[in-house]
């Protein structure tokens, strides 16, 4: 297969576009395709973007549109459920500070970014099939138009219908065992110094940090054997879903008081906790996957945006300097250990809010946490070989 001069991005959200800006970068030509009619206003709640993911972010002009959309918390304070501080950390100097944003603030900032570029979103197109011919691969839509290019990249999320164009028998996202949720609290007397992010752990596990407006923003998850969808968990009353919180958190410092101060009319139901277990083929012929398609790790790792971010790149990177399916294969090889690590990671901690982790191991320090993650960085300019 020739070089690739031209490439179909399957997905909207995150991994798309800055794919494509990426791809733009490397001197090929992407047209991004996104099943919803917009992009994604005001779907999901609330997000991170780590150092590496900024990092990535940085290399094809993004950073800058997100930085003007997140607030920054560079810290870290982690304690325990009776509220005493185990640990502190400020950042790693020369790194840039970690933004939280509502995740649909970031959808958009992305999009009205790429367009801007140059880069060409077409919304209402839901992929359905796809077929390769020695030239190329043609994309076929619900609504009956079809794209053709070099190649396809499946950008389309953690229930990529791309993956299963790929590989048919190829797993669908895991269940980690809790029901996720967030809200909105008054003070309440709970101590949160702006810029810091805290994690509470005990019998149950809390995160928080404080908004501009002075409100605190929390995040806890509520153990379940059973998996319930998104859409059956929204189904239940926010009150009763805040009740039984309410009752989990109870004599948990500070998760008692946030619970307490929070209303039903903000609280965040974000559904059940999934991740992608390892899926076995990234890539088949013209056709390859970039992230949440490929390797979601789950929110427990506060990386999904990050490694999107960062696969968008390193996958433009490949397709630069090798022609497809070489290119897809050196990505993998490239990205695989490190978004596994993460994922494994995030899961370890999935089961410990689950009350399945067992004797909870000795405490890294948060410096030993983050130093491989925030730290790693993708060098543009080095040729990508076999």
């Amino acid at each position: 297969m020739s070089k690739v001069t031209s490439a179909l991005v399957i997905g909207g959200g995150i991994a798309g576009p800055v794919t494509a800006l990426a791809l733009a970068k490397a001197g090929i030509r992407a047209t991004v395709h996104e099943a919803h009619d917009s992009a994604a206003d005001g779907v999901g709640a609330m997000l991170s973007l780590a150092p590496n993911g900024l990092d990535a972010l940085r290399i094809v002009g993004a950073d800058e549109v997100v930085r003007g959309v997140g607030q920054q918390v560079p810290g870290v304070v982690m304690a325990d459920g009776a509220g005493t501080r185990l640990a502190e950390f400020g950042g790693f100097p020369g790194l840039p500070p970690t933004l939280a944003m509502p995740r649909a603030a970031l959808f958009r900032a992305l999009a009205d970014h790429a367009v801007a570029a140059g880069v060409r979103i077409e919304y209402g197109k839901r992929l359905i099939s796809a077929e390769e011919t020695p030239e190329g691969v043609t994309a076929t839509f619900a609504d009956g138009t079809t794209a053709t290019a070099d190649v396809l990249i499946g950008a389309d999320g953690i229930r990529s219908t791309v993956r299963t164009l790929i590989d048919p028998g190829a797993p669908g996202p895991e269940y980690g065992g809790v029901l996720s949720f967030g809200g909105y609290a008054g003070d309440g007397g709970v101590r949160a110094e702006p810029g810091v992010m805290y994690f509470a752990f005990g019998r149950t596990f809390i995160g928080y940090w404080r908004l501009p407006d002075g409100r605190i923003c929390w995040f806890a998850s509520l153990p379940r054997t059973e998996a319930l969808t998104y859409a059956e968990v929204v189904r239940v009353p926010a009150a009763e879903w805040l009740a039984r919180l309410r009752d989990l958190y109870s004599g948990h410092v500070p998760g008692e008081k946030l619970l307490a101060g929070t209303d039903p009319g903000d609280l965040m139901i974000t559904g059940p906790m999934e991740r992608m277990p390892s899926v076995p083929h990234w890539h088949r012929g013209r056709m390859v996957l970039v992230g949440d398609a490929a390797h979601a790790p789950s929110s427990s790792s506060g990386q999904g945006a990050s490694l999107a971010a960062e696969s968008a790149v390193e996958l433009a990177r490949c397709l630069r300097d090798l022609p497809a399916p070489e290119a897809f294969a050196v990505f993998e090889r490239l990205r695989r250990p490190r978004v596994e690590m993460i994922g494994g990671d995030a899961a370890a901690k999935n089961k410990a809010k689950a009350g399945q982790a067992g004797e909870r191991p000795a405490m890294p320090t948060p410096e030993q946490m983050f130093a491989p993650v925030h730290k790693h960085h993708i060098h543009w300019d080095a040729p990508v070989t076999a």
